[in-house]
């Protein structure tokens, strides 16, 4: 046997191989895969509860001493 047929039948081997591993291992993407869970969100209030005030910034000055 000539090295390219030694060469050619390893390669089919290998080829075997790694077909029977993608087969094995199930398809690529979202085939053959569980569905993802929804996400289930709480039902909203009767009445939504009013922003809360903004913190003060900094000090306020109210009157200004003339000297």
């Amino acid at each position: 046997m000539s090295s390219e047929s030694v060469g050619g039948i390893l390669g089919a081997i290998v080829g075997a191989i790694v077909l029977a591993a993608a087969v094995m291992f199930g398809p690529i993407g979202q085939y053959g895969k569980p569905p993802r869970p929804t996400k289930v969100e709480p039902a909203p209030a009767a009445a939504p509860s009013a922003p809360a005030a903004p913190a003060p910034r900094g000090p306020i000055i109210r009157e200004v001493p003339n000297q």
